[in-house]
């Protein structure tokens, strides 16, 4: 293993912990564009919140012979799609950005867009196409992030794995719903 080369005088003063001690944890190590990560950071709040929205919506609207699991399943994800829009925001806080929930800008910045079918299926599928949305953004954002933000790319990585899991709980819902079970 090699010797830790630098001292802790030199730690200490590269870091300038005194002299800026109003960017809290972001130091000259953070190596990302923090501008540009607040943007996405705000973009994915944005995603959340009209994940939300939608899941809600669907949950409150579900209605015929199969809703009863599938509502079930829509207000479960509705409460952890506003779980992952409260990290993001603290996220953002603690880089010293700040977070945007202004509504007239929301499903203009998300990354997935509201849905109000009023089909059992449909809200499913609509539901299913968002969270393939958001694998595949917060994907792209964790590669984008790598090492420049490691604490920024482990939320998205984490986010990342409960939408996965929601992608499969849908698709399960798919399988065990009858094309003739219109609701």
């Amino acid at each position: 293993m090699a010797d830790f080369l630098t001292d802790i005088e030199t730690i200490r003063a590269r870091a300038r912990a005194r002299q800026e001690i109003e960017k809290g944890p972001v130091t000259d190590a953070y190596g990302a564009d923090l501008e540009r990560v607040l943007q996405v950071l705000n973009e994915a709040l944005a995603t959340e919140i009209v994940c939300t929205l939608r899941y809600k919506r669907h949950y409150y609207t579900a209605s015929g012979l199969y809703s009863e699991p599938v509502a079930a399943e829509f207000l479960e994800h509705a409460t952890q799609e506003q779980e992952h829009a409260d990290k993001i925001a603290r996220r953002i806080v603690q880089l010293g950005g700040q977070p945007d929930f202004h509504p007239d800008t929301l499903t203009q910045r998300a990354h997935a867009g509201y849905d109000a079918s009023a089909d059992l299926l449909e809200m499913i599928k609509e539901d299913l196409v968002a969270e393939r949305v958001a694998i595949a953004s917060y994907t792209e954002i964790a590669q984008w992030l790598g090492d420049g933000d490691p604490t920024t790319r482990r939320v998205f990585e984490d986010l990342l794995a409960q939408e996965e899991e929601h992608a499969d709980d849908l698709r399960g819902l798919l399988e065990r719903i009858p094309r003739s079970g219109r609701a």
